[in-house]
C-alpha cells in the first residue's frame, strides 16, 4: 500500500514538471501562472502547491529537471569507460554527442529563459552552467588525463584544455542559435562537419605528433 502511494505521489509530481516545463517555455516566468500549470498537468492547484511550495520553487525545479536530463541523455552523469582508443575518435565521439543533444529547439528555449530570469533567480545560471557545461568540461579532463598517460596528448593543464575543447566544439552553433533562432541550429550533417573540425584544430594543438596526423585530411593538392 505504502509502495502504491509512493508511486501515485511520484507520477503526480512527473506531470506537474512536465506541465511545468511546457508553460515556462512558452510564457515565461512572469506570463506562466500555478492554475494553467495545473490545468494543464491535470491536477488540482492544490496538489501542485503541495509538492512545490510556489511558482519560484517550481520554475527552479524545471530548471534542474531539464539540464539534468540533457546529462543524462549525453552519459555525462557516468564516468566513461576510458581504454586506448584513439583520441580522436573519443573527442569526436563526445563532440556530436554533445551537438546532437543540446542544440534542438528546447534546450534553446531553456538556455534563452535562463538568460532573460538571471536578473531575478541569479541561481538559475549557476545550475544550467554546473549541470551542463561544467559537467561536460570535467568529463573531458578526465579524459584528456587518461590520453596524456598513454602518450596520445602532450602534457597540459587538462581541465584549461577542456574547457577550450568544449567552447570550440559549443560556442559557434551556440550562440547562433541563441541569437538567430531555431532556424540557425545547424543540420545533423552540419552539426557532424562541426564536430571533426573542432577535434582537428584541438587536436593540432594538444595531441602528440603521431596522434594529431592520424586521420587528418590531406588536401588535393597534397596528392
Amino acid at each position: 500500500m505504502v509502495n502504491g502511494a509512493s508511486t501515485r505521489v511520484r507520477r503526480s509530481r512527473e506531470k506537474i514538471l512536465t506541465a511545468a516545463e511546457q508553460v515556462f517555455l512558452r510564457s515565461g516566468f512572469l506570463g506562466a501562472n500555478m492554475d494553467s500549470i495545473a490545468e494543464r498537468a491535470a491536477v488540482s492547484k492544490q496538489t501542485v502547491y503541495a509538492h512545490f511550495q510556489s511558482k519560484e520553487v517550481l520554475f527552479l525545479e524545471v530548471i534542474e529537471a531539464m539540464t539534468g536530463g540533457a546529462a543524462r541523455t549525453i552519459g555525462e552523469n557516468v564516468e566513461d569507460r576510458l581504454d586506448d582508443r584513439p583520441v580522436r575518435d573519443y573527442l569526436t565521439a563526445v563532440a556530436i554527442d554533445q551537438l546532437s543533444v543540446v542544440m534542438t529547439p528546447r534546450l534553446m528555449q531553456l538556455r534563452r529563459m535562463v538568460i532573460g530570469e538571471t536578473g531575478r533567480f541569479p541561481e538559475l545560471g549557476r545550475s544550467l552552467y554546473e549541470n551542463g557545461p561544467l559537467v561536460s568540461i570535467r568529463r573531458v579532463a578526465r579524459a584528456l588525463a587518461h590520453y596524456m598517460a598513454l602518450g596520445q596528448i602532450r602534457d597540459c593543464d587538462p581541465f584549461g584544455a577542456a574547457t577550450q575543447f568544449n567552447w570550440m566544439v559549443m560556442g559557434a552553433p551556440t550562440n547562433a542559435a541563441m541569437l538567430l533562432g531555431d532556424s540557425a541550429i545547424p543540420s545533423r550533417s552540419e552539426l557532424y562537419a562541426h564536430a571533426h573540425e573542432a577535434v582537428r584544430i584541438f587536436l593540432s594543438a594538444y595531441a602528440m605528433p603521431a596522434d594529431a596526423d592520424a586521420g587528418a585530411v590531406v588536401p588535393p593538392e597534397a596528392t
